[in-house]
């Protein structure tokens, strides 16, 4: 593993970052629609990394998984939100939204590809996560509907941003997208 002697000091900092800011990463939207929705991936850090990390990730892959890897996210995080507001169990929601963090930023930061299947499983167990917690938040359903649309379009907005990103510091053409 090359990589990890190199970025170690970069893991490290992001660790320490989500050990400064425990738990109760999600409270505040109850109370928003669409505008809500669409600011929270772009202000809640541990969301923005995640974002930019799937359209970072996909756009090291070849083929489909370009698109295929950030439209399962998004697809994926809209059932976990539906999920929440029903509310259904789930442990362990802040914890995989932690793990997440992590595992998406060292998958770029590894340059490492996953077989298309297995990188929509891990982007789709994680975007579960992801919206459950916003689901949970937000029982009326017309808040739910407005404040997911933003959420789901901030995140595809930011998926794109990720993968724009990458193909410009890999110098790829971004006739791919």
């Amino acid at each position: 593993m090359p990589f990890l002697p190199r970025h170690l000091p970069l893991l490290a900092g992001a660790l320490l970052l989500t050990l400064a800011a425990p738990a109760e990463a999600h409270p505040g939207h109850a109370f928003g629609g669409w505008t809500a929705g669409f600011s929270h991936p772009l202000l809640g850090w541990d969301h923005f990394v995640v974002m930019v990390a799937v359209g970072a990730w996909a756009a090291q892959h070849a083929g489909a998984a370009r698109w295929i890897i950030p439209a399962t996210f998004v697809a994926v995080m809209g059932s976990g939100g539906v999920a929440g507001a029903l509310g259904l169990p789930l442990p362990g929601v802040e914890a995989m939204i932690l793990l997440s963090v992590i595992t998406l930023a060292g998958l770029v930061l590894a340059r490492r590809n996953l077989p298309l299947g297995w990188g929509m499983a891990v982007t789709g167990l994680f975007a579960f996560f992801h919206g459950f917690a916003h689901g949970q938040e937000i029982s009326d359903t017309s808040r739910l509907m407005s404040f997911g649309a933003g959420f789901m379009a901030a995140t595809a907005f930011l998926h794109g941003l990720g993968y724009a990103g990458a193909a410009i510091a890999t110098r790829r053409k971004l006739k791919h997208i």
